[in-house]
């Protein structure tokens, strides 16, 4: 496999895009293979990595389907309801608890009240 072309920060050339800014013109991949990357120095840590994209190559976006629609509303009320007493949380449930604040810590709601 032959390395891939590595261009500094905001030096890309014309007609290459990451995925942000294909997904922002409406576009996406389309099945094709990563052309180049840009990398980002940091400070204390390796660089930031983003892989480009021809935008010639992309497709554009699929449409949300009403089947579509219909899954996202029902995955996103399962991040918002607690296994523990089964409501609405009314915000997604952190996956570090596994539950909905007052079931994690239900001391605290009794000494509030």
């Amino acid at each position: 496999m032959a390395a891939l072309p590595v261009y500094p920060w905001r030096l890309a050339p014309d007609g290459l895009a990451t995925l942000r800014q294909l997904l922002a013109r409406g576009l996406r991949p389309g099945g094709q293979d990563v052309v180049a990357q840009i990398e980002r120095p940091r400070r204390r840590r390796g660089p930031l990595v983003a892989y480009l994209y021809e935008i010639d190559k992309a497709k554009p976006v699929r449409p949300m389907t009403p089947a579509r629609w219909a899954a996202l509303a029902k995955a996103n009320t399962a991040r918002r309801t607690c296994p523990e007493c089964e409501r609405d949380a009314g915000y997604v449930i952190p996956a570090s608890l596994g539950m909905c604040v007052p079931c994690a810590y239900p001391d605290d709601e009794q000494r509030a009240a």
